[in-house]
């Protein structure tokens, strides 16, 4: 499985967007000034992310994205699989497959499946967010 720059993208312009919004509209602008993104590439994200029921959008100049959700109800999984073609290890169809393709897509593949899903739906957003503050804490706290 291989997360592609888009579902990674995504992930982080979420991440900041919950931190940021405090119920304010933030913009793709200051999203991708401060992740040292594209505001285009971000575009293409937000709609597909919002079309997916994770963000609320504003036109106009104080507008932007907010959160459709809390971030403590908001998984990676929810992100990623609007951003990605798809996430499964599976080796392709099992029409006329070997035996052996059959068995490893069962006995492995479709566990590794199941074991990054369950982490995917496990982890929210606000989850992230306290992980990557109690990081800089640390980081802090360690130069003193």
């Amino acid at each position: 499985m291989k997360i592609s720059t888009r579902g990674r993208y995504g992930l982080r312009a979420m991440i900041d967007l919950c931190m940021h919004a405090q119920g304010e509209y933030i913009s793709l602008r200051s999203i991708a000034k401060r992740q040292y993104l594209s505001s285009g590439y971000l575009e293409g994200i937000f709609a597909a992310l919002k079309k997916a029921g994770l963000v609320h959008g504003s036109a106009g100049s104080c507008g932007g994205y907010l959160p459709a959700l809390p971030a403590d109800q908001i998984t990676i999984r929810m992100i990623l699989e609007p951003l990605e073609s798809s996430m499964s290890l599976l080796d392709g169809p099992e029409n006329g497959a070997s035996s052996l393709r059959s068995f490893l897509n069962r006995e492995v593949w479709s566990k590794v499946d199941r074991a990054v899903a369950c982490l995917l739906d496990a982890t929210t957003v606000a989850d992230l967010m306290r992980e990557f503050e109690n990081r800089d804490h640390a980081v802090d706290s360690s130069s003193l």
